[in-house]
C-alpha cells in the first residue's frame, strides 16, 4: 500500500442529442491541480512461477473555477465567464496472472495477462446547468515483467502491459491502454520493505462520439508486507 503522485493530463468529451462535445482539458479548462492518490497492490503466489495480481487506484479530481472559454458537454453549452464546479472519478482496477518462464536466484522474466476494469465518470455544474457522463469497460492487456537483484535485499523491476483496438469503419468504438512501471524494492527483513518507482499510465477510448484521453505519470512509494 502506498501513494502515487501523477500529472493530470486528462481530456474528455461527451456527446448528447447529436451534438458533438468539446474536448475539455481538466488541467487547462477546469484548473485541476496535481494531487496524490492511494495505490493498493496484492500479489498471491500459489507456486514459484505463478502469481495472481490485483491492483486498485481510486482517482478523483474536483474543480471549482471560472470558464475562460465556452464548452459543450453532454449536449449543453457552458458559456465563458460562468462559475463551474466539476468532479472527475476514475476507479482503475487491474486483475492479472503472471507466469515467470525464466526464474533464477538473481531474478526472473515473465509474461502478464490481465483485465483492466475501468469506470470513468465526469460531472459538471453551473448555476444553470448540471450534466453527468460515465463509461465502464473491461480492457484486456498482455505484457512482460522482469526483475533483477542488485544486492540480496535490493531488487529492480520493470513491467509493461498494453492493449490497442484501432479505429474501424465497421464499429463505433476504439481504445488503447499502455502501462509502464519501473521500481526498486529494498527489503529490510524477509517480511517488510519499501518500494519506490515511476509509472506512466495511458488510456484512450472513443465510444460513438464520446472521447477520453488520459496520460498520467509520476513517482510513487509503497510499503511492502510479505507473508
Amino acid at each position: 500500500f502506498g501513494l502515487w503522485n501523477p500529472t493530470p493530463e486528462i481530456v474528455i468529451s461527451s456527446e448528447q442529442f447529436g451534438i458533438t462535445g468539446t474536448e475539455i482539458s481538466l488541467k487547462d479548462d477546469l484548473d485541476i491541480l496535481q494531487k496524490t492518490f492511494r495505490d493498493f497492490r496484492l500479489v498471491l503466489r500459489p507456486a514459484r512461477k505463478h502469481k495472481f495480481r490485483v491492483e486498485y487506484v481510486p482517482i478523483k479530481y474536483e474543480a471549482d473555477t471560472i470558464l475562460r472559454r465556452s464548452i459543450i458537454f453532454n449536449g449543453n453549452i457552458y458559456q465563458i465567464g460562468l462559475p463551474i464546479q466539476g468532479e472527475f472519478k476514475w476507479d482503475a482496477w487491474r486483475f492479472g496472472y503472471e507466469y515467470d518462464f525464466i526464474y533464477r536466484d538473481r531474478g526472473f522474466v515473465g509474461v502478464i495477462a490481465e483485465a483492466k476494469y475501468t469506470h470513468v465518470s465526469a460531472e459538471l455544474s453551473t448555476p444553470i446547468n448540471n450534466d453527468f457522463s460515465e463509461a465502464r469497460a473491461p480492457i484486456p492487456a498482455i505484457g512482460l515483467v522482469g526483475r533483477g537483484y542488485l544486492l540480496p535485499n535490493l531488487a529492480v523491476t520493470g513491467e509493461f502491459t498494453a492493449f490497442r483496438l484501432p479505429e474501424n469503419d465497421d464499429r463505433d468504438y476504439s481504445g488503447k491502454y499502455y502501462d509502464f512501471d519501473i521500481y526498486s524494492t529494498l527489503n529490510f527483513t524477509h517480511n517488510f520493505g519499501v518500494t519506490g518507482g515511476y509509472r506512466r499510465l495511458t488510456l484512450g477510448y472513443q465510444v460513438d462520439n464520446d472521447f477520453g484521453d488520459f496520460r498520467m505519470n509520476g513517482f510513487y512509494v509503497l510499503g511492502v508486507a510479505r507473508f
